[in-house]
C-alpha cells in the first residue's frame, strides 16, 4: 500500500506511514505438507538417481536439486501467528499489510514478518515532580492502558511504538497537572484531587491525540499517586486543616444564628416573656456562647430578678 501524503503548516509535503490492511495469505498446514512431500520427493529421486543410467541420472539429479530447493524456499513462508499478536509483511522494504489470524499461515518466503502485540498493555509513568497551576510543587504518576490498533502505524510511523507511548505518557501526566491546581479550596475550579474523573478524562483525551500517529488507542487512564512534594507537604497539610476548621466553625456559627433566631420568634408567638433590646442582646450572647463553644458551659443560676 502506497504511503499517504500530507502537507505540512509551511507548505512542505509530507509522506505518512501507510494505514493497516490485510496482507495476502493462505492456510499454512497445506503448504507445510506441500513443502514436505516436495523434499521427500527429492530424496526419492536421489535414490533412483543411485540405480539410474548415466544419461538419466543427470536428468534425475537435476530434478532432486530442484526439489529440494523449492521444498525449504515453500517451508521458509509458513508464519504461525499467536492470539494476541499480529504479523506486519514487508516485501523489500515495503509494506504488504498484516496477519492477525491467529494460527499457521503461509505468506511470499522472500518477506519479512515482524511480530507487533495486539494485546491490552499497562502502562505505567515514572514518578513525576511537578508545579501545579497554583505554582506548588507536587508528585505524580499515571497508569495508562493502551493497544496497538494499526499494526502498519506502530511499525512505521516511529522509531519505537512502546518507548513513544511512555515518553507522551509522561509528557501528558505533566501537561495536566501544571494545567490544574491541586486543591480547589472550596473555589468549585476543576482541581486534581477533588475532580479525580474529570482530570483523567481529560488525560485520557490530550494522550489520545498525542499517540494518534503510532496507531495505539488508549482504554483508561488513572492517576496513581498525587501528593505535595516533601519540602512543602507540612505547611499544605497546616494549610488544609486551617481551611476545614474556618469551613466547621462557619457551620457551626450559621447552625447557632439560626437556633437564636428561632428562638427569638417562637418566644415572641407564643408571648411567653416580653424582652426589650437590652435583653434580647443579652439572651443571643449567651446562646451563642453555648450553642459555639467547644467545651461544656456552666449554668449560672439567677435567684433575683431579670434585672438583677
Amino acid at each position: 500500500m502506497a504511503s499517504q501524503v500530507a502537507t505540512h503548516e509551511s507548505g512542505q509535503a509530507v509522506r505518512q506511514a501507510p494505514t493497516e490492511t490485510t496482507a495476502h495469505y493462505l492456510p499454512g498446514v497445506p503448504m507445510a505438507i506441500l513443502g514436505i512431500v516436495l523434499v521427500l520427493a527429492g530424496v526419492g529421486v536421489v535414490f533412483a538417481a543411485t540405480h539410474s543410467s548415466s544419461a538419466v541420472k543427470v536428468v534425475l539429479v537435476i530434478v532432486a536439486i530442484l526439489l529440494f530447493l523449492s521444498g525449504p524456499f515453500i517451508l521458509r513462508g509458513l508464519t504461525p501467528v499467536a492470539p494476541g499478536r499480529a504479523r506486519v509483511v514487508q516485501l523489500f522494504g515495503k509494506y504488504r499489510g498484516t496477519i492477525r489470524d491467529s494460527g499457521l499461515q503461509w505468506v511470499n518466503p522472500l518477506t519479512e514478518r515482524i511480530v507487533v502485540s495486539t494485546r491490552i498493555r499497562n502502562q505505567e509513568s515514572a514518578q513525576a515532580k511537578v508545579n501545579d497551576a497554583d505554582g506548588n510543587p507536587i508528585e505524580i504518576a499515571a497508569v495508562i492502558v493502551w493497544q496497538v490498533h494499526d499494526t502498519a502505524s506502530a511499525i512505521y510511523a516511529v522509531d519505537e511504538y512502546t518507548k513513544f507511548v511512555a515518553i507522551q505518557t509522561e509528557t501528558a501526566v505533566r501537561h495536566i497537572a501544571s494545567s490544574y491546581p491541586y486543591d480547589s479550596r472550596g473555589t468549585g475550579a476543576l482541581s486534581l484531587r477533588d475532580n479525580a474523573d474529570e482530570i483523567t478524562q481529560k488525560l485520557s483525551d490530550e494522550l489520545s491525540v498525542r499517540v494518534r500517529s503510532a496507531g495505539v488507542d488508549i482504554i483508561e487512564s488513572r492517576l496513581t499517586r498525587l501528593s505535595y512534594a516533601p519540602e512543602i507537604a507540612q505547611a499544605m497539610l497546616r494549610q488544609q486543616q486551617a481551611s476545614a476548621v474556618v469551613g466547621a466553625r462557619s457551620r457551626i456559627v450559621e447552625g447557632a444564628v439560626g437556633m437564636v433566631q428561632m428562638a427569638l420568634k417562637r418566644l415572641e408567638e407564643e408571648d411567653v416573656v416580653e424582652l426589650d433590646e437590652e435583653r434580647k442582646a443579652a439572651m443571643v450572647s449567651n446562646l451563642l456562647v453555648v450553642l459555639c463553644s467547644e467545651q461544656a458551659t456552666q449554668q449560672v443560676v439567677n435567684t433575683g430578678s431579670l434585672y438583677q
